[in-house]
Protein backbone atom coordinates (compact mmCIF):
# COMPACT_ATOMS: atom_id res chain seq x y z
CA UNK A 1 0.00 0.00 0.00
CA UNK A 2 1.24 3.38 -0.88
CA UNK A 3 1.62 6.27 1.21
CA UNK A 4 -0.85 7.89 -0.10
CA UNK A 5 -3.25 5.10 0.20
CA UNK A 6 -2.50 4.65 3.81
CA UNK A 7 -3.37 7.70 4.74
CA UNK A 8 -6.84 7.67 2.97
CA UNK A 9 -7.44 4.44 4.26
CA UNK A 10 -6.57 5.56 7.89
CA UNK A 11 -8.84 9.06 7.14
CA UNK A 12 -12.04 6.49 5.80
CA UNK A 13 -11.43 4.51 8.97
CA UNK A 14 -11.46 7.55 11.37
CA UNK A 15 -14.67 8.55 9.49
CA UNK A 16 -16.54 4.97 10.01
CA UNK A 17 -15.71 5.16 13.79
CA UNK A 18 -16.25 8.83 14.43
CA UNK A 19 -19.08 9.84 11.94
CA UNK A 20 -18.07 12.95 9.65
CA UNK A 21 -19.55 15.62 12.10
CA UNK A 22 -17.63 14.22 15.37
CA UNK A 23 -14.08 14.47 16.85
CA UNK A 24 -12.29 12.75 19.64
CA UNK A 25 -12.85 14.44 23.05
CA UNK A 26 -9.57 15.92 24.64
CA UNK A 27 -9.31 14.15 27.98
CA UNK A 28 -10.35 16.68 30.74
CA UNK A 29 -7.50 18.59 32.55
CA UNK A 30 -7.47 16.54 35.94
CA UNK A 31 -4.70 19.69 36.89
CA UNK A 32 -7.36 22.13 36.53
CA UNK A 33 -8.68 24.15 39.17
CA UNK A 34 -12.09 22.74 40.42
CA UNK A 35 -14.41 25.57 38.87
CA UNK A 36 -12.82 24.71 35.95
CA UNK A 37 -12.81 20.86 36.10
CA UNK A 38 -16.61 20.50 37.53
CA UNK A 39 -17.56 23.58 34.09
CA UNK A 40 -15.40 21.16 31.68
CA UNK A 41 -17.22 17.63 33.26
CA UNK A 42 -20.92 19.09 32.58
CA UNK A 43 -20.26 20.86 29.59
CA UNK A 44 -19.89 17.78 27.13
CA UNK A 45 -23.40 15.81 28.69
CA UNK A 46 -26.22 15.53 26.42
CA UNK A 47 -29.46 13.56 26.01
CA UNK A 48 -27.79 11.97 22.87
CA UNK A 49 -24.45 10.62 25.21
CA UNK A 50 -23.19 7.35 25.62
CA UNK A 51 -24.44 5.48 29.00
CA UNK A 52 -25.24 2.24 30.40
CA UNK A 53 -26.00 1.54 33.68
CA UNK A 54 -23.33 -0.70 35.98
CA UNK A 55 -24.04 -4.03 36.30
CA UNK A 56 -24.57 -5.37 39.74
CA UNK A 57 -21.21 -6.58 39.77
CA UNK A 58 -20.07 -3.55 39.02
CA UNK A 59 -21.98 -1.80 41.17
CA UNK A 60 -20.60 -3.79 44.03
CA UNK A 61 -16.92 -3.04 43.10
CA UNK A 62 -18.17 0.85 43.07
CA UNK A 63 -19.15 0.80 46.71
CA UNK A 64 -16.44 -1.31 48.31
CA UNK A 65 -13.80 1.34 45.94
CA UNK A 66 -15.57 3.81 46.98
CA UNK A 67 -15.76 3.09 50.71
CA UNK A 68 -11.91 2.67 50.28
CA UNK A 69 -11.07 5.78 48.74
CA UNK A 70 -12.95 7.70 51.08
CA UNK A 71 -11.13 5.77 54.20
CA UNK A 72 -8.01 6.60 52.42
CA UNK A 73 -7.29 3.28 51.28
CA UNK A 74 -4.77 2.84 48.92
CA UNK A 75 -6.69 -0.26 47.52
CA UNK A 76 -9.79 1.76 46.95
CA UNK A 77 -8.14 3.56 43.43
CA UNK A 78 -7.40 0.07 42.00
CA UNK A 79 -11.12 -1.38 42.45
CA UNK A 80 -12.35 1.88 40.86
CA UNK A 81 -9.81 2.05 37.52
CA UNK A 82 -11.22 -1.18 36.92
CA UNK A 83 -14.64 0.77 36.41
CA UNK A 84 -12.73 3.50 34.30
CA UNK A 85 -12.32 6.12 37.04
CA UNK A 86 -9.08 8.34 37.60
CA UNK A 87 -8.94 9.13 41.35
CA UNK A 88 -6.15 11.50 42.78
CA UNK A 89 -5.58 14.01 45.12
CA UNK A 90 -5.43 17.72 45.20
CA UNK A 91 -5.73 21.51 46.60
CA UNK A 92 -8.32 23.23 45.77
CA UNK A 93 -6.86 26.49 44.53
CA UNK A 94 -9.80 28.64 45.75
CA UNK A 95 -10.45 27.10 49.47
CA UNK A 96 -6.80 26.10 50.27
CA UNK A 97 -7.96 22.47 51.28
CA UNK A 98 -7.18 19.33 50.34
CA UNK A 99 -9.68 17.12 48.34
CA UNK A 100 -9.85 13.20 46.80
CA UNK A 101 -11.13 13.67 43.29
CA UNK A 102 -12.62 10.72 41.73
CA UNK A 103 -14.13 10.70 37.90
CA UNK A 104 -15.51 8.72 35.10
CA UNK A 105 -13.34 8.64 31.99
CA UNK A 106 -14.60 10.57 28.74
CA UNK A 107 -16.76 10.27 26.45
CA UNK A 108 -17.95 6.05 27.01
CA UNK A 109 -21.09 4.53 28.46
CA UNK A 110 -19.48 4.24 31.53
CA UNK A 111 -20.28 7.46 32.08
CA UNK A 112 -20.89 7.20 36.02
CA UNK A 113 -19.70 10.48 37.63
CA UNK A 114 -17.66 13.07 39.54
CA UNK A 115 -17.13 12.83 43.20
CA UNK A 116 -15.24 15.06 45.70
CA UNK A 117 -13.72 14.64 48.93
CA UNK A 118 -12.91 17.09 51.25
CA UNK A 119 -9.88 16.04 53.05
CA UNK A 120 -9.51 18.73 56.04
CA UNK A 121 -12.08 17.20 58.12
CA UNK A 122 -14.02 13.84 58.34
CA UNK A 123 -16.75 13.55 56.01
CA UNK A 124 -20.17 15.35 57.40
CA UNK A 125 -22.17 16.27 54.49
CA UNK A 126 -23.33 14.87 51.13
CA UNK A 127 -24.14 17.38 48.42
CA UNK A 128 -25.73 15.77 45.23
CA UNK A 129 -26.31 16.96 41.55
CA UNK A 130 -28.46 14.20 39.99
CA UNK A 131 -29.15 16.53 36.58
CA UNK A 132 -26.18 18.19 36.01
CA UNK A 133 -26.32 20.43 32.36
CA UNK A 134 -30.15 19.43 32.28
CA UNK A 135 -30.74 21.60 36.10
CA UNK A 136 -29.34 24.77 34.41
CA UNK A 137 -26.24 25.63 37.29
CA UNK A 138 -27.06 22.98 39.97
CA UNK A 139 -23.55 22.18 39.56
CA UNK A 140 -21.98 25.54 40.42
CA UNK A 141 -24.39 25.56 43.24
CA UNK A 142 -23.00 22.03 44.06
CA UNK A 143 -19.42 23.19 43.97
CA UNK A 144 -19.89 26.19 46.25
CA UNK A 145 -21.40 24.28 49.12
CA UNK A 146 -18.95 21.94 48.88
CA UNK A 147 -16.44 24.67 49.08
CA UNK A 148 -18.46 26.07 52.21
CA UNK A 149 -18.79 22.84 54.38
CA UNK A 150 -15.05 21.18 55.24
CA UNK A 151 -15.55 17.96 54.89
CA UNK A 152 -18.21 17.39 52.77
CA UNK A 153 -18.61 15.22 49.80
CA UNK A 154 -20.10 16.32 46.55
CA UNK A 155 -21.65 13.76 44.03
CA UNK A 156 -22.28 14.92 40.26
CA UNK A 157 -23.91 12.55 37.67
CA UNK A 158 -21.69 11.77 35.03
CA UNK A 159 -24.61 11.97 32.52
CA UNK A 160 -27.63 14.01 31.26
CA UNK A 161 -30.98 12.55 32.82
CA UNK A 162 -32.71 11.99 28.71
CA UNK A 163 -29.36 9.85 28.34
CA UNK A 164 -29.87 5.78 27.27
CA UNK A 165 -33.69 6.93 27.60
CA UNK A 166 -33.40 8.06 30.63
CA UNK A 167 -32.19 5.21 32.66
CA UNK A 168 -29.19 7.51 33.20
CA UNK A 169 -31.84 9.81 35.43
CA UNK A 170 -30.09 8.82 38.90
CA UNK A 171 -32.63 10.51 41.07
CA UNK A 172 -35.27 7.86 39.78
CA UNK A 173 -32.48 4.47 39.07
CA UNK A 174 -30.88 2.52 41.72
CA UNK A 175 -28.77 0.61 39.92
CA UNK A 176 -26.14 3.34 39.29
CA UNK A 177 -22.89 4.25 40.55
CA UNK A 178 -24.55 7.77 41.95
CA UNK A 179 -27.25 5.68 44.03
CA UNK A 180 -24.39 3.34 45.58
CA UNK A 181 -21.65 6.04 46.33
CA UNK A 182 -25.20 8.12 47.78
CA UNK A 183 -26.32 4.94 49.79
CA UNK A 184 -22.90 4.22 51.33
CA UNK A 185 -22.37 7.90 52.31
CA UNK A 186 -26.19 7.60 53.85
CA UNK A 187 -24.81 4.43 55.61
CA UNK A 188 -22.62 5.94 57.78
CA UNK A 189 -25.03 8.39 58.73
CA UNK A 190 -24.36 10.99 56.83
CA UNK A 191 -26.90 13.50 55.58
CA UNK A 192 -27.67 14.42 52.36
CA UNK A 193 -28.82 17.69 50.17
CA UNK A 194 -29.79 17.09 46.80
CA UNK A 195 -30.22 19.95 44.35
CA UNK A 196 -32.60 20.35 41.58
CA UNK A 197 -33.98 23.20 39.53
CA UNK A 198 -37.82 24.21 38.09
CA UNK A 199 -39.23 26.51 35.62
CA UNK A 200 -40.41 29.64 37.26
CA UNK A 201 -43.63 28.83 35.28
CA UNK A 202 -44.24 25.58 37.33
CA UNK A 203 -44.46 27.66 40.79
CA UNK A 204 -44.25 31.18 40.11
CA UNK A 205 -44.82 32.98 43.24
CA UNK A 206 -41.51 30.52 45.09
CA UNK A 207 -38.00 30.63 44.74
CA UNK A 208 -37.12 27.28 46.40
CA UNK A 209 -39.48 24.00 47.13
CA UNK A 210 -38.04 22.26 50.07
CA UNK A 211 -38.91 18.92 51.05
CA UNK A 212 -37.40 16.00 52.67
CA UNK A 213 -38.63 13.15 50.38
CA UNK A 214 -39.68 10.25 51.44
CA UNK A 215 -38.34 10.89 55.14
CA UNK A 216 -39.75 13.03 57.44
CA UNK A 217 -39.00 16.24 58.11
CA UNK A 218 -37.30 16.75 61.07
CA UNK A 219 -35.39 20.26 62.21
CA UNK A 220 -32.55 19.87 59.64
CA UNK A 221 -35.22 20.63 56.98
CA UNK A 222 -36.99 23.35 58.88
CA UNK A 223 -34.06 25.70 60.20
CA UNK A 224 -33.16 25.66 56.37
CA UNK A 225 -36.36 26.49 54.91
CA UNK A 226 -36.20 29.22 57.80
CA UNK A 227 -32.93 30.40 57.14
CA UNK A 228 -33.88 30.35 53.33
CA UNK A 229 -36.95 32.53 54.09
CA UNK A 230 -34.84 35.01 56.27
CA UNK A 231 -32.67 35.47 53.15
CA UNK A 232 -35.61 37.12 51.31
CA UNK A 233 -36.57 33.82 49.26
CA UNK A 234 -40.10 32.53 48.44
CA UNK A 235 -40.03 28.87 50.07
CA UNK A 236 -42.47 26.24 49.47
CA UNK A 237 -42.12 24.14 52.61
CA UNK A 238 -43.37 20.46 51.19
CA UNK A 239 -44.17 19.14 55.23
CA UNK A 240 -46.47 22.33 55.26
CA UNK A 241 -48.56 22.54 51.79
CA UNK A 242 -48.64 21.62 48.55
CA UNK A 243 -45.46 22.26 46.13
CA UNK A 244 -47.40 20.63 42.88
CA UNK A 245 -44.79 17.80 41.49
CA UNK A 246 -41.69 19.01 43.08
CA UNK A 247 -41.67 17.12 46.24
CA UNK A 248 -38.64 14.37 45.32
CA UNK A 249 -41.44 11.66 47.06
CA UNK A 250 -40.02 9.41 44.32
CA UNK A 251 -36.41 10.17 44.76
CA UNK A 252 -34.78 6.78 45.60
CA UNK A 253 -31.65 8.37 47.22
CA UNK A 254 -34.74 9.59 49.55
CA UNK A 255 -36.62 6.93 49.78
CA UNK A 256 -33.16 4.18 50.90
CA UNK A 257 -33.21 7.56 53.95
CA UNK A 258 -35.93 7.41 55.19
CA UNK A 259 -35.37 3.30 54.86
CA UNK A 260 -32.31 3.85 57.30
CA UNK A 261 -33.32 6.69 58.87
CA UNK A 262 -30.82 9.46 57.86
CA UNK A 263 -31.54 13.21 56.88
CA UNK A 264 -32.52 13.94 53.44
CA UNK A 265 -33.17 17.53 51.89
CA UNK A 266 -34.55 17.84 48.45
CA UNK A 267 -33.89 21.02 47.08
CA UNK A 268 -35.44 22.83 44.30
CA UNK A 269 -34.46 25.96 43.10
CA UNK A 270 -36.82 28.08 39.93
CA UNK A 271 -34.53 29.25 37.12
CA UNK A 272 -34.95 33.13 38.60
CA UNK A 273 -32.87 32.15 41.50
CA UNK A 274 -30.16 29.84 39.32
CA UNK A 275 -29.79 32.81 37.05
CA UNK A 276 -29.82 35.61 39.45
CA UNK A 277 -26.38 37.12 40.57
CA UNK A 278 -27.33 37.55 44.00
CA UNK A 279 -29.43 34.74 44.65
CA UNK A 280 -26.84 31.65 44.98
CA UNK A 281 -24.66 33.24 47.17
CA UNK A 282 -27.82 33.39 49.79
CA UNK A 283 -29.21 29.77 48.68
CA UNK A 284 -26.14 28.24 49.57
CA UNK A 285 -24.87 30.79 53.37
CA UNK A 286 -28.62 29.87 53.73
CA UNK A 287 -28.17 26.28 53.52
CA UNK A 288 -24.63 26.32 55.32
CA UNK A 289 -25.60 28.21 58.24
CA UNK A 290 -28.73 25.65 58.34
CA UNK A 291 -25.83 23.05 59.18
CA UNK A 292 -27.64 19.88 58.59
CA UNK A 293 -24.86 17.92 60.52
CA UNK A 294 -26.65 19.20 63.21
CA UNK A 295 -29.78 17.20 64.79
Amino acid sequence: MTGVAAALALVLTLVLVLGDDESPRPPLDLEADLSSLVAGFTSSLSAEQDYRSPEAGERRTAAAGFAAVLDAAPAGAVDLGKLGFAVRDGVDRKTGRPYTLVMNESGTERSWGMYLIDRSAPPSLVVEVPHPASDLRTESFGLDYFRRVPGAVLLIAGAHRKADDGRADVAHEVDSVFHVVATTLAGRGLPQVQLHGFDDQNMPDDDIVLSSGATVAGPPARRAADRLAAAGLAVCRAWESSCGALEGMKNVQGKAAAKGGTVFLHVEMSRTVRESSAAPANVIQALAEADLREP
